[in-house]
């Protein structure tokens, strides 16, 4: 055996050093419950295969609140304890770490490799703040480069040496482990005759309280490490003590070997489970709904709520709105399926519940409930275009996942990457390659907000308190994360998929009769996908077009529920012309070949028409008359109605334009009778209009036209003379 008075090199038959038998490394560390932070710990240990050993699993804690104040003693009487049995292994080495916050860069080979350069028997972890008291400084020994102070973190030496540092221990459970290492450590005969150091320059231990801007994450092949740039190190052990677990979160979703640029995510995968969904084994989930302001495209919202491919009678939905202009779409939504769900109810503003309040009861509804598996939390201002986006978080199987839905174009997302000193949003280093979806995974994060899924048996045990989302002055989403993190309860966000949007509310005015043909500025995809006709593309893709004049041009661009919202705003408005001559809406007063209309700028639409012309018209007008490039200008925009009463036809005239576009927005033979236009030049009537398709022609010189009379009914049609 060994002298305690030199480092042990007789560990075998061979002369090899002690690092080549990592089997004489025991890792000791305390953990009396299995929080996500000991399983991530113990998933860093088995990648690594670390022979662990847990201390204190089942037993109450007593230590204290560690977190915010001095204790952790327990640590120390149960280390004491499991000692006793290995005092006399004197070429063992004793590794004990927090395993909360602290997760493996490196394996046991290197670990002992630096042990033994060290050339020490015991070896603590240093930081370069002190604590837990400050009037120490002034005893611990100078150094000449590097942390000058002992974190209790980590400890590492031979068994022996350990167990007569620990068997000193007489105090409480809630008493301070550091304060105990501390004192041992600046006894300079204590110091001597346990020939201690401190790992100064984190060559084994890195503490990330103080040195968060010391720490980046080195990328190499297969694995990534942790490296300490102030010296160059590559440290074993990465602790995020004090107010750094967030930090220690984003290193995990790298460190060891979570995610790295060769293969992408290695965790994803992680004890997923598959869903047979078709087979009914899965009880009532609680789906809570969140309508907290006016929102555009809710009752699009819903329809994609209906698509979800989940089975909907497992699906208890819980609507909360706190908007009385939203009363008619959750109205219109229960009648055509009030039986589709498992159930529904609805808590609106009559109830004067605040959003902490509303959510609160969501939770509490799927808490109460033994049969609730899953709590799925989503805002309206949540557009999901991934109907396998419920399945596809269950099957992650984590406590708390959210799926990344951000806004089009911009790098707004519902969630945070990391957060500033007093809790609000900071960006990490990976926020934008994980929003713009270059780096795929399932990312441990400190926030979420806006649409996330809830282990229902996480809601009865380590988040069984009430009222999570109220604390102090936050917003509920705010306190609902900072909450969980309390807990320890991790939080994640996977974009192995694209799941959807956000919708933006922010300048969404309800003043209008059908308030989304405004959106097109604020939320173009979205308007997109209601108001252009689903073959538009096929224009570009398939030549989807035809030409029954001579440059006259016909193609859809509209769909119908354009056209119906249009025609219900001009309505509403009602302040049709007329078609007299006398017109003061244009320059000069008069109209030589007057209509009865509406113009887009009597409703406040001008902007947004002519971003229509620009972005739907403009390419259309480049392939069917190459060369010419328009401004996509125009003044004259409006929407003329044609009855037989009132006017039904219009006499041949040249419009004031480069050219025309004239889009139906009724329908022929059901809402009215005749109608339709005639070129004289080239004697060509189109009398059979789509409702939704627009015709393009030249206006001036070639293509004199006319009206037909409208018989019976009333038509409709939007006009635009461009490029005047």
């Amino acid at each position: 055996m060994c002298a305690l008075s030199a480092p042990c090199q007789c560990l075998g038959k061979n002369s090899n050093p002690f690092y080549a038998f990592p089997e004489k490394l025991l890792v000791l560390t305390v953990a009396t419950e299995k929080t996500d932070g000991f399983l991530r710990f113990m998933q860093s240990a088995d990648y690594f295969n670390y022979t662990v050993k847990v201390l204190g699993m089942g037993e109450a804690w007593k230590g204290g609140d560690v977190g915010r104040s001095i204790g952790g003693g327990q640590k120390v009487r149960l280390l004491k304890e499991a000692m006793e049995a290995l005092a006399d292994q004197e070429d063992l080495v004793i590794l004990t770490v927090d395993s909360f916050d602290l997760i493996f860069a490196g394996g046991p080979e290197e670990i002992l490799r630096k042990f033994q350069q060290a050339n020490h028997k015991v070896l603590f972890a240093a930081e370069g703040l002190i604590w837990p008291d400050k009037r120490l400084a002034d005893k611990y020994p100078s150094v000449r480069s590097g942390k000058r102070f002992l974190n209790s973190g980590g400890i590492m030496g031979y068994a022996p040496y350990i167990n007569r540092i620990v068997s000193q221990w007489n105090l409480h459970d809630n008493d301070d482990d550091q304060l105990f290492y501390t004192k041992i450590y600046l006894d300079p005969l204590q110091r001597q005759s346990f020939n201690m150091t401190l790992d100064h320059r984190c060559q084994i231990f890195q503490n990330l309280n103080g040195a968060v801007d010391e720490v980046l994450l080195k990328f190499g092949t297969g694995r990534v490490r942790v490296r300490n740039t102030m010296y160059d190190s590559l440290p074993v052990v990465v602790h995020g003590n004090g107010n750094t677990k967030m930090y220690l979160n984003y290193l995990g979703n790298y460190v060891p070997n979570a995610w790295n640029y060769e293969h992408g995510c290695s965790h994803c995968d992680h004890e997923v489970k598959t869903l047979p969904l078709n087979n009914g084994q899965f009880s009532g989930d609680v789906s809570f709904l969140f309508i907290e302001q006016p929102t555009p495209f809710l009752p699009e919202f819903f329809q994609r709520l209906l698509t979800l491919d989940y089975p909907k009678d497992k699906l208890r939905l819980f609507v909360h709105n706190n908007e009385v202009y939203h009363e008619k779409h959750i109205q219109r939504f229960w009648e055509d399926n009030k039986n589709v769900f498992g159930s529904f109810k609805v808590v609106g503003p009559e109830e004067n519940l605040s959003q902490g309040e509303a959510r609160n009861m969501g939770m509490d509804l799927c808490r109460e409930d033994a049969t609730c598996d899953y709590y799925f939390s989503i805002d309206s201002d949540v557009m999901l275009t991934n109907r396998q986006t419920v399945k596809l978080l269950i099957e992650q199987n984590r406590k708390i996942i959210g799926p990344l839905v951000t806004r089009h174009s911009k790098l707004w997302s519902n969630f945070w990457g990391a957060l500033s000193l007093d809790g609000y949003y900071a960006r990490s280093e990976d926020y934008v390659d994980i929003v713009q979806r270059k780096r795929v995974g399932v990312w441990n994060i400190p926030y979420m907000a806006h649409v996330y899924l809830v282990k229902g048996s996480v809601l009865r045990t380590e988040l069984k308190e009430r009222n999570y989302f109220v604390l102090e002055k936050l917003d509920p989403d705010m306190a609902l994360c900072r909450n969980a993190r309390e807990m320890g309860v991790f939080m994640y966000l996977t974009n192995r998929h694209e799941f959807g949007r956000l919708i933006s509310t922010a300048n969404y005015n309800i003043s209008h009769y059908n308030n989304d043909l405004w959106q097109i500025f604020e939320n173009p995809v979205d308007w997109k996908e209601k108001y252009i006709h689903q073959n538009y593309t096929r224009i570009f893709t398939e030549n989807h077009m035809e030409e029954p004049c001579p440059d006259v041009f016909w193609f859809p661009v509209f769909t119908e529920r354009a056209c119906d919202e249009l025609v219900e705003e001009m309505e509403h408005y009602g302040s049709w012309s007329g078609g007299r001559h006398e017109d003061k809406r244009i320059a000069g007063g008069y109209e030589t070949v007057p209509t009865d209309d509406i113009h887009m700028k009597q409703i406040g639409f001008d902007k947004e028409w002519l971003h229509f012309i620009r972005e739907f018209i403009s390419p259309v007008t480049l392939k069917v008359f190459a060369g010419y490039y328009t401004k996509g200008y125009a003044v004259m925009n409006f929407v003329v109605k044609y009855t037989p009463d009132r006017q039904a036809y219009l006499r041949p005239h040249h419009d004031s334009s480069t050219f025309t576009i004239n889009i139906a927005l009724n329908n022929k033979d059901t809402d009215f009778q005749g109608g339709g236009c005639r070129f004289h030049r080239y004697n060509c009537s189109i009398e059979s209009p789509r409702k939704g398709w627009s015709f393009m022609h030249p206006g001036r010189l070639t293509h004199l036209h006319e009206g037909l009379p409208t018989t019976n009914g009333t038509r409709y049609i939007a006009v635009s003379f461009i490029d005047p």
